[in-house]
């Protein structure tokens, strides 16, 4: 069903707003065969940014193909790499004859097969024959550049939830090798991966915190929508349905989910089902206590998780507190020592609870759960 709110999904097209120069830079990048890391809070609209950049492109005449797949469920480098392979041939092959043909023509010599009961009883594209060595490793990663060299088109591969590679008990079997073949293949531009992350400290540690993937791929960070377009957004929503928001009250919208677009529709698709005609102030608490039901469960499991310690550095932060290691913020707060400090910090940004700016300026990933724990967990005013 068509909405003029959308959250369900990713948004083009006339459901995208703002963010022009970040398509461009994006669609740029791809065009000229580059890789990208794309890393920014959950439901923050990196998905629509790379699906509009891809429409743009279309519209702009260029000529690709994209896959895509997801890390999240990847706990081995096997799995990673049969999901790879997988995902390349699904987008070159249609038929069995002609995977069967690829993976022989590619993969000759390595411990990857095409067993025709695997694809047939459980669609398993690529199968190991063997235990997994450090030439199947290079073979698979090398294996789209080949393909799209060979093939001569351009060819896009959206790695979502890429930190999960963090996670494997040895990353280095992926990650180093992986670091070593987009580095011996710069001089192929047909190729591209879309490294995409919602946990972005530990995506930050993969491409910021060590020397893989430096100068061959490129971050591209989300731009701040302008409050306007999103305040045209949501009145021409309720306009399409004959209602009416006042402006104040949207721009204070707005500035409460700082401009999060995938927790603005989700109010402003319950104040639409909850009104006719006007709708008013008293009305915009009901949806926005409606909102923080269907989130809470989430935001009390959050902090259940934390230490005494993480509470304090994390009310400190909510207090607007910068300075933790100082002594009055480490007596004020409770937080015994600067070590214990540090060690209380990197435990929050491993659970992506707080990020850090280059300046060491801490801010809390998601606006509703900062406001949920400053009003309802810490009882602040709000």
């Amino acid at each position: 069903m068509d909405t003029p709110f959308p959250y369900a999904q990713y948004v083009t097209g006339k459901h995208f707003i703002g963010r022009k120069a970040d398509v461009t830079l994006l669609g740029n990048l791809l065009s000229q065969g580059e890789h990208v890391a794309i890393y920014e809070p959950p439901k923050s609209g990196k998905t629509s940014l790379i699906q509009q950049a891809l429409y743009t492109m279309r519209l702009g005449g260029r000529a690709f193909t994209v896959g895509q797949f997801s890390a999240l469920n990847i706990r081995t480098p096997e799995d990673f790499l049969l999901r790879l392979g997988a995902t390349v041939l699904k987008m070159v092959a249609f038929t069995t004859d002609e995977i069967r043909n690829l993976v022989q023509r590619y993969l000759a010599g390595t411990h990857f097969v095409f067993d025709p009961v695997a694809y047939s009883e459980r669609n398993q594209v690529i199968s190991l024959n063997w235990e997994l060595d450090g030439e199947d490793v290079l073979a698979m990663l090398r294996l789209p550049f080949r393909v799209a060299a060979d093939r001569g088109d351009r060819m896009i591969m959206i790695l979502d939830d890429f930190q999960c590679l963090s996670y494997l008990d040895d990353p280095d079997v992926v990650l180093r090798p992986l670091d070593a073949v987009l580095r011996e293949e710069q001089a192929r531009k047909l190729f591209s991966f879309v490294f995409c992350g919602s946990a972005v400290n530990a995506m930050k540690t993969l491409f910021e915190g060590s020397r893989l993937f430096s100068r061959v791929v490129a971050r591209v960070r989300l731009s701040p929508i302008d409050e306007h377009e999103i305040v045209d957004h949501v009145q021409r929503g309720f306009l399409s349905s004959g209602k009416v928001l006042n402006q104040d009250l949207v721009v204070g919208t707005c500035r409460l989910f700082k401009g999060n677009v995938w927790y603005i529709n989700q109010f402003a698709s319950i104040c639409d089902t909850m009104s006719r005609g006007y709708i008013m102030e008293p009305m915009l608490v009901d949806a926005l206590n409606c909102l923080i039901a269907i989130h809470e469960p989430q935001f009390v499991s959050i902090v259940s998780n934390l230490t005494t310690h993480q509470i304090s550095l994390l009310r400190a932060t909510i207090e607007g507190s910068i300075r933790f290691s100082s002594a009055d913020i480490i007596r004020k707060y409770g937080l015994n020592s600067s070590a214990n400090v540090k060690r209380v910090k990197d435990a929050l940004m491993k659970k992506e609870v707080l990020t850090f700016d280059e300046n060491d300026v801490p801010s809390l990933e998601d606006p509703l759960f900062e406001y949920w724990v400053k009003k309802y967990y810490f009882e602040l005013p709000a």
